[in-house]
């Protein structure tokens, strides 16, 4: 009897919090209409013309972005072409991969489908053994590699699988997250609260991470992760 009653009392203190938050949604849409009610036909017409503009912007914007190679997962073929790609955009992840090295293959598929969704940075893959002088300028010693460019600087790495949860078999969202953490794309999702920290069969023991020493991390490897 007592468990059943504490499953009553637990079924209604969600069902009044169920209640209390379509209220204030309910409240919220309704102070909306109001305000859309209120206002006369020219404030209606600058309204409508303020968001043509956002959405001309942001489409221009788009346009802008696609010309200079955003949007796609590609190879550069050298290390003066890096120094342009990145000097051309505001946010670049560049993979330092290697061909022989399986791992660089996981993380191929996984930023294939990222270069797609986050067209407002550049996603690019280039051949560390083909650049010796940018990997010891950026001090690149496992492999695979994500150097994460902000304003033509190098803000932050991904190295290896270490903040993936440790597995080959982490997700896109995973990569994503720590992307999001680096604000080297616009994440969504919440930085606090990584999506591998669900997912038993990593069998990590993170915990929640705080975003700033995420940012801030500093990395120095001295061998290959194959």
């Amino acid at each position: 009897m007592a468990a059943d009653t504490s499953v009553e009392i637990l079924q209604k203190v969600l069902e009044n919090e169920i209640l209390q938050t379509t209220k204030i949604v309910e409240e919220r849409l309704d102070a909306e209409m109001q305000k859309l009610d209120q206002m006369d036909e020219d404030e209606l017409e600058l309204l409508k013309q303020r968001r043509l503009e956002a959405l001309k912007k942001a489409q221009q914007q788009k346009q802008e972005w696609l010309s200079k190679g955003h949007g796609e997962y590609r190879e550069i073929p050298s290390e003066r072409d890096f120094f342009q790609e990145v000097k051309e955009s505001k946010n670049v992840v560049c993979h330092f991969y290697r061909d022989t090295t399986f791992r660089c293959q996981i993380m191929d598929r996984h930023l294939t489908v990222l270069a797609k969704k986050h067209i407002e940075t550049k996603f690019l893959k280039l051949n560390a053994e083909k650049s010796p002088f940018l990997c010891e300028r950026l001090r690149i010693k496992v492999i695979p590699t994500l150097a994460l460019v902000k304003d033509g600087k190098t803000q932050d790495y991904v190295v290896g699988f270490t903040d993936l949860g440790n597995t080959d078999d982490f997700t896109t969202e995973t990569l994503e997250w720590r992307l999001g953490c680096a604000d080297i794309i616009n994440y969504s999702g919440n930085l606090m609260e990584p999506p591998f920290q669900s997912q038993k069969k990593f069998g990590t023991s993170f915990t929640k991470l705080d975003k700033k020493t995420i940012r801030g991390k500093k990395y120095d490897s001295d061998s290959d992760d194959d």
